[in-house]
Formats: structure tokens, sequence, C-alpha cells
């Protein structure tokens, strides 16, 4: 008989059929069962719940131990939509004191994937916020009419002073962006926000425990799966010790009520910040709790911008407090000597172009240039770096980089570092900057005159242009400025414990010092002569184009042992003298004597009492 091979090859189609598909169906279960977890999480979320225990929010303390922010217990309403049976929910809403309405919109708010894209039928969802300590009792007296409901609990940020908000920062609940950036955050969490909050939030959040419960068949909770065997408990975050004097801080603040404008106060010796106002301010008890949403709104939308932190974003015409950097680039480049002197006649007066000066004696040199804040000194000198020394330089715009490379090493130009976010680099124009404006060659000293009494194109933030007292009061190094001085059981990062050199040589900050002395003793900063206390200064006062200058005002001290570096800047207030001299005079006695001499009270009740915000014309720096 002849053998059918049809036959014969169906056999093994069927065959190999029935094997592909048992292959298949392997795979899925091994699938389902090994790789994908979600059904064991099914399964699991019967029997078990875990619940997520938040850890204690590291502490944070001033210099001299002072607590200034510390933690208090707040508690959420929390609830497992998939294990909610019927209940009273009129009762429930009486016991939360809230409305039906709030309960039905709660409820449509959270299962809404656009507000809360990580809700999940399975997981805990959270459903109402930072209720009392009344309602906590009331709820959970109660809790267990409402299957499906819990309490869990919170920490909320408590201030012990009404300053220093630009600094600590806040805390806020995690976007879904944060959650997508880092896992540790899960829906519901909260994180830092702005100042020390958010630059040392890795430290201060500390490691989530987990506490897993056991239901019944009917989802009740039976207590601790296997006595708490598997529990993990929570890591608190760690502590830390700000720079900040928090007396010096409120004082300032103090200072600069009814002003618009920043202080910063540095320990010259260690970059450390003494204190950082920024004006107008808030009192950071405002962003805690349920009505964060509302008073952030309503500071955001506020005319002076309290959330604008203007001691590192805003950038400023420095005016004549950069004239001392300018002294150090004409001495490190030989443009000038001591005995150097250059014609004041009223001001600088080249060919058509006229920048005025007040009055003093001409000729003048370096040292009693920065006495009296001559402008006709600073403007002659960079004509004679720019546009006389064609043979050492090649260039306008080569000679232009040179003058730019040291006060970029001097900390103008970029961002400094410190250990806050959101901080401005201020701008020092390139050559390239001037190329495109006027054309490669067709600029001179004199078409830029204005940059060598810091004006122009020159932008500078309070921080820099503190950051380059501190420098002139350590006769040529600085730390690069930070506001934690001490972080709990961890090294500080190197960036602010090493020494950071300028281009300039050690003698020529010297020589800038003693012309700041004689500003002090004998110049336009009288008024910052301290009893017993030997201080430089530097005032400036930088032009405004939107409206009334701005008063600004460097100094350190004391002289040879310098403990404070101060950068003022009041904008709209007029003369350097008027207010940058008094309120940085003010801060540098408060900080050294612990108080302000008898006959000097006039002065600190006058800059208490006085308003400038009146006469501002505020701008976006």
């Amino acid at each position: 008989m002849r053998k059918d091979y049809t036959l014969e090859k169906r056999k093994y189609i069927i065959g190999g059929f029935i094997v592909v598909i048992v292959i298949i169906f392997i795979i899925r279960l091994f699938s389902l069962q090994v790789m994908d977890s979600r059904y064991k999480e099914f399964a699991d979320s019967n029997a078990f719940m875990r619940k997520t225990l938040y850890p204690s929010r590291g502490m944070i303390r001033d210099r001299n131990g002072e607590l200034v922010v510390y933690n208090q217990p707040a508690y959420d309403v929390m609830m497992i939509p998939r294990n909610v049976q019927e209940f009273d929910t009129v009762d429930f809403c009486n016991t939360l004191n809230i409305t039906k309405e709030q309960f039905m919109k709660r409820l449509l708010d959270m299962k809404d994937r656009r507000l809360n894209p990580g809700y999940s039928a399975y997981t805990p969802q959270r459903f109402i916020t930072h209720i009392s300590a009344q309602d906590y009792g009331r709820l959970q007296e109660k809790l267990y009419r409402y299957p499906g409901f819990f309490i869990q609990q919170r920490i909320l940020r408590q201030y012990m002073y009404s300053a220093a908000a630009n600094v600590l920062g806040n805390i806020r609940e995690v976007s879904a962006r944060d959650i997508e950036r880092d896992n540790y955050y899960a829906s519901g969490d909260y994180c830092g926000d702005l100042g020390v909050e958010k630059s040392y939030e890795e430290y201060l959040r500390g490691i989530k425990g987990v506490e897993i419960l056991i239901r019944d068949a009917y989802g009740r909770i039976q207590g601790k799966f296997e006595d708490g065997a598997h529990d993990v408990a929570p890591v608190s975050g760690r502590d830390l010790t700000l720079s900040l004097d928090i007396e010096l801080q409120k004082y300032g603040e103090e200072l600069m009520a009814n002003k618009i404008g920043a202080i910063v106060a540095i320990e010259p010796a260690t970059g450390e910040i003494l204190a950082m106002v920024s004006s107008p301010t808030y009192d950071p008890k405002m962003l805690v709790g349920r009505e964060r949403g509302k008073n952030y709104g309503i500071l955001k939308d506020d005319f002076y911008k309290p959330l604008f932190d203007r001691a590192l974003m805003g950038a400023y015409p420095p005016g004549s407090t950069f004239k001392p950097s300018q002294g150090l680039i004409l001495r490190q480049e030989d443009i000038i000597t001591l005995s150097t002197t250059y014609p004041c006649y009223h001001g600088f007066i080249s060919g058509g172009l006229r920048v005025g000066c007040h009055g003093h004696y001409s000729p003048i040199a370096l040292k009693p240039a920065l006495q009296t804040s001559c402008n006709a000194f600073f403007c002659w000198g960079l004509k004679g770096m720019l546009d006389g020394k064609r043979a050492k330089y090649g260039s306008v715009a080569e000679a232009f980089e040179v003058w730019k490379k040291h006060l970029v090493s001097l900390g103008y130009g970029y961002k400094l570092g410190v250990d806050l976010p959101g901080e401005s680099r201020g701008f020092i124009p390139n050559a390239q900057f001037y190329n495109k404006i006027y054309g490669e060659g067709r600029w001179s000293a004199n078409t830029i005159i204005s940059i060598a009494i810091g004006q122009g194109e020159i932008l500078a933030t309070p921080l820099q242009i503190a950051n380059l007292c501190a420098t002139i009061a350590n006769r040529g190094w600085f730390i690069t400025p930070h506001v934690v001085k001490a972080i709990q059981d961890t090294v500080m990062p190197s960036q602010y414990l090493e020494k950071r050199i300028p281009t300039i040589d050690r003698q020529h900050f010297e020589d800038v010092a003693e012309g700041m002395r004689m500003a002090v003793t004998g110049g336009t900063c009288r008024l910052a002569n301290l009893p017993g206390i030997e201080v430089c200064g530097k005032t400036g006062t930088a032009q405004n184009p939107h409206g009334k200058d701005h008063s600004a005002f460097i100094g350190f001290a004391p002289y040879h042992d310098p403990k404070i570096a101060i950068c003022v800047y009041v904008e709209n207030a007029g003369f350097g003298a008027t207010y940058g001299v008094p309120i940085g005079s003010l801060m540098m006695e408060k900080y050294l004597n612990g108080e302000i001499s008898p006959e000097r009270k006039y002065l600190e009740e006058r800059m208490l009492q006085s308003n400038t915000i009146i006469s501002s014309g505020v701008k976006k720096h």
C-alpha cells in the first residue's frame, strides 16, 4: 500500500502547533507568576497593608546653637479606595468638620489622574491633609466605623523665628516630576522647596520606614504581621547647623523694613554667611499647613516680590563698590603705581566725553581716590589699560579680556556656587559682546568708560559684592560663601573649605584695604566709624535708569583682624552714605559688640523708621 505523505506532514504540523501553544502558555504563566508582581501585589493587598513610616526631618540651628526650624506632628486622613465599604458619610463629615460637597469634591479630585497621577484603588490615597489635633482625636475614636480609612502621621515644619525665610525655604507636596526624578518619593510626600530645605533635601529628609499590618477576610486590621518582625524603622534626617547668626539676621530684616534691597554679611576667614537679608521678606510660618497654597499665591502676586531673593538673585549695577576691584586690576597690570595721579576736573573729560564727579582735590592717586570715590581716577585708569598699552596687549579687545579674567577670578560674572538654589551669575561683558554691538576694532575705552565705575553693562549680586569685600579683608583669597556650617555626622563638601586665590598679588589688596580705611576715617564712609573698632569701607551710588539711584556700601572690620565683611544694597535710596553706610555700620557694630552704642542710637532709630519703598520704581532685576 502506498504511504500517504500528506497525512504524515499534517501530523507534524499539528504536533508542532500544539508544542508552540504549550510553550506560549508556559511563558505566559512564568511571566504572570514570576516576572509580573502585580497579581502578587493584588493578592498581598487583600491580606496585608504596608503603612509608610515617615522619618523625622532634620532640625536646623544657627551658628550659636539656637533652634531655628523644628518638627511637629501632623495628621493626614488616608483611604484605600478598594477597601472602602458603606459607611455613614454624614457622621464622617461632621467628625472632620467638612461639608458633603467638600467630601464629594475630594473624592473626584483624588480619582482625577491629572491632579493625582499616582492614583490606584489598591494603594493608600490621601483624602484630607493636616487635620487638627481635635479632629484627629474625634476621628481616632470612630475610625472603626469607616472601613478603608486610616490616619497617617506626618511631619510639619515649625519656625522659632519670623526671619530668614529666603535662606530656610520651606517644604511642599511633591509633583509628578519629582516622583519621576527620584523614586524615594510617592504621591502625597513632601520635599524641600527653596532655601536650604531644597539644597540639603537629601540630608534633611531621612529614610522612610514601613509597618506591615495584617487584615482579616473583611479587610479589617488585625495587628502587625508576625509581631512586626518584617517592619523597618524610619531613620531620621540629619540636623543642619547654619552659619547664620539668627539674631543678626533678625536685626538686618528690621533695618531693611520698608525698603527694597539686600544685606549679605560674611565671615571672611571661613566664607560662612552670617546674615543674608532680602527685603521685602515674609514670615516663613506663612508656608506651613493647609494655608500654604493660598499664602504662596498671595506672595507670588505681591507687587514687591518677596519670594524673589535679591541677595543672590538680584543683578544690580555695583556702582562705586566696584572701584576697589578696578584698583586691584590696575595695580596688578602695572597700569598705575601708588604714586600715579590722574586729573579730576569735577569728572573725567576726554574729547567730547564727560563722566561727572563730586568736588575734591586734583590730581589724585589710588588711595585718596578710594577715600573720596573719585570717578575720574578709575576712568583714566581703564583708558590707560585699554587704549594706552597696545604694545603689551596687542589690541583693545585683548586688553579687555585680561581685565575680565581678573574680575572673574575675584568672583564676578559667574555663579560663586553658594549652597542655595537660584543664584544669579550677574553679568560681566566680554570683547565679543562689544564687537557685536560696535563692530570689531570699532570701540575703545571711551566707548565703554562707564564700566570703570561699576555702571553700564556691569551687573553683580549683593552676594558677589560682599564676597569681593571678604577677599579684600583676607588680603587676597576667599572661600566659596555658604549658609550651612555643619551637617550632622557628615563632612562638609570640599568647595566650602578650600581657599580660592584670585589673579591679583597680595600686596595690592593691602593697598586697597588702606584706601578703604581712609574712606571711613576721612572720606565718604565717615558714618561707618565705630568706637574702638577700625572699620574699612566703600560707598556706592548706582545710577538707575528707572528712578532714584540705588544706595550701596561694602565694608569689613576690624581692619587687621577681620571678623565680618558686608554688602548693603538699598534700591532707590540715593547716595551710598545715606542708607548703605548707616545700615552696614549698624550691622557690623551689632555683630562685633552685641549692641549699638548710645551715641549711635539716633542712627539706628532713623534706619528702623525710614521708608524708601515709597520712592521705588520696582523692576525685575
